[in-house]
């Protein structure tokens, strides 16, 4: 009886896959639209777009002959693609990280993670990079259609010294101390090779497709001055061999001057934050072909008066100082510019986050202007994506971040031209202070991830 039951499963297995070639991949039609391809300075005017399955088949502005499709009339907005977010903690949400160190569960963070999901495919990325604090899980479970959320690239467990920025343990804790974090492997303390080599190999166990090293401080975490830097040359070595070995890559998060060029030195690929840059390291990036991407608000003129920072009398010395030294950013990148992918670095509640995000919207265009911030937030962060490598990156099947044949359907139609003006990708002037943000911008009018419609209010 278990042999004939075992023989009729073998028989089935074989049989479905016969059965589901002869079914032919849905198709949906987007007619008199304009697309921004994710590259290009100028819109693709009057053009229809076919998508087949998860996959875009045809880029044309001819007529489409596809009977059996799926016909949505652009009625002439915007075709864009899925923004793609690079610099995201889904799992982190405060109020503080002593708080998030003493008081929550692992049902805390996966609820808020949950919800981060959905509110950032609901402000229409279908791509989000989470820069630590996050393994495999949530990959799953929006992959498998359990929850609602973009395409997932997490980075395990951030890798920090003693003292660095990502050290979460309470005050008195010894040091190699088990804590909350490390134990849900959100952030592992590491002294030596031999620490990157373990904790680096565990994130990509537990689903990681790149890495995070903690090289510099920060302003409002507790032990680590901005200026730090933490990790030997030989640790951060040891992190991109890791990465190697998974055919992936490293992201460094790095301040001061130094610890850039150290870092790019070592062979990471992608520098976070990077507010010391420069045209010297301009250079090194473009030879290496590496990429940057900063949370702009830091260059927010009311930065000062964040109540993180102002109600910290530590917090906020160091944020007056690394003010000061920051001034140059903005300046060096328009002179020497690099490939770089949008951040929101954003750690708090999930409406706190939809505001922080409309708001580093606008300050993209503030500082750089339509184009180049539609660029930042589709092609570039794409191709960033790409960095995971053949194996590690779990979305291979196409490109992300452009319009094109063979391009993933990662898709917005967007009323207006964000070429022209950009507040129609969703945009808020004000930070702190701001009123809450609807859902979704009324503007983007559908959103479509892997061929799948999550909004729709067209007539």
């Amino acid at each position: 009886m278990q042999r004939l039951y075992l023989g009729v499963v073998c028989a089935l297995s074989f049989a479905w896959p016969a059965a589901a070639q002869d079914e032919k991949p849905a198709q949906t039609l987007f007619t008199n639209v304009h697309v921004f391809d994710g590259t290009s300075e100028q819109r693709i005017e009057n053009a229809s777009v076919l998508v087949e399955g998860n996959l875009i088949k045809t880029v044309s502005t001819e007529a489409i002959d596809a009977l059996d499709a799926t016909v949505i009339d652009g009625e002439g907005r915007t075709l864009t693609p899925g923004f793609i977010e690079n610099h995201a903690h889904l799992m982190l949400m405060g109020p503080s990280l002593s708080a998030m160190e003493a008081n929550s569960t692992w049902e805390d963070f996966g609820i808020h993670a949950t919800r981060m999901a959905e509110m950032y495919l609901m402000q229409g990325f279908t791509t989000v990079r989470d820069a630590g604090g996050a393994n495999g899980g949530l990959r799953r479970a929006i992959d498998s259609g359990q929850i609602p959320g973009p395409r997932y690239y997490p980075s395990g467990a951030f890798l920090s010294t003693r003292g660095g920025h990502a050290d979460f343990g309470n005050f008195t804790a010894p040091p190699g101390t088990d804590t909350n974090f490390s134990r849900l492997n959100m952030a592992q303390e590491i002294s030596g090779v031999d620490d990157v080599y373990k904790f680096g190999r565990n994130n990509f166990r537990m689903g990681a497709t790149q890495l995070k090293f903690m090289q510099s401080g920060g302003v409002v975490s507790a032990f680590d001055p901005w200026q730090l830097l933490a990790g030997s040359p030989e640790e951060i070595k040891a992190a991109v061999q890791v990465a190697n070995e998974y055919g992936s890559y490293v992201m460094a998060h790095s301040y001061r001057k130094e610890a850039i060029l150290g870092a790019l030195d070592a062979g990471v690929m992608s520098i976070e934050h990077g507010f010391s840059f420069d045209c010297e390291i301009a250079e090194k990036m473009n030879e290496m072909g590496a990429y940057i991407t900063t949370n702009l608000t830091a260059f927010d003129p009311g930065l000062l008066d964040i109540p993180a920072v102002m109600n910290q009398p530590s917090s906020l010395a160091k944020a007056i100082s690394a003010s000061a030294t920051f001034e140059n950013y903005i300046p060096n990148m328009k002179e020497c510019p690099v490939k770089r992918g949008f951040q929101t670095d954003c750690v708090g509640t999930v409406e706190a986050c939809n505001i922080q995000i409309a708001y580093e919207k606008h300050l993209n265009n503030e500082f750089f202007g339509p184009y180049q911030s539609m660029v930042t937030l589709t092609s570039i962060g794409g191709e960033i994506a790409q960095l995971s490598g053949d194996f590690t990156n779990p979305y291979t099947a196409g490109t992300l971040g452009v319009i094109e044949e063979g391009a993933y359907a990662d898709i917005l139609l967007i009323d207006g031209n964000p070429l022209e003006d950009f507040s129609v990708v969703g945009t808020g002037d004000q930070w702190f202070g701001a009123d809450p943000r609807p859902d979704s911008p009324e503007t983007i009018r559908l959103i479509m991830k892997d061929g799948v419609t999550y909004k729709n209010t067209l007539n």
